[in-house]
């Protein structure tokens, strides 16, 4: 017996006829979101480069938009809206705490290396 898809996004606020229209709106979605990294990425406004918990506001709104976008990857194209609670969150919160948690030793070891390199200096001995 086949499995039917949801042909919907945003929870049922925008409905599709066919399998092919919904991946074309996904498609759209994710450009969308995408076209806005790369203009805030290339403009820079001046409102998001104030620091915030040690961060510009852009970077924070990068990481955001980066994990909305995995997020929904996973929850459309590997049919993860279909499964059962438990594994979904399994397999969602599991992916996106390994990408927050690879974001901060990134930003960490950036900022060491930084420190390293602008004052000559080792400021931490591992």
């Amino acid at each position: 017996m086949a499995h039917e898809h949801k042909l919907e996004i945003f929870r049922g606020l925008i409905k599709f006829k066919s399998n092919i229209q919904k991946i074309w709106g996904v498609l759209i979605l994710l450009s969308i979101v995408t076209i806005v990294e790369v203009i805030l990425g290339i403009i820079k406004p001046e409102w998001s480069m104030t620091p915030v918990l040690g961060m510009k506001l852009l970077n924070w709104i990068f990481i955001i938009l980066t994990i909305f976008k995995a997020y929904y990857i996973t929850w459309d194209f590997m049919h993860m809206r279909d499964e059962v609670k438990g594994l979904r969150r399994a397999v969602v919160w599991t992916t996106i705490f390994l990408i927050l948690y690879l974001s901060f030793i990134l930003l960490q070891e950036g900022g060491y290396v930084f420190d390293v390199y602008d004052q000559g200096y080792i400021k931490r001995d591992f």
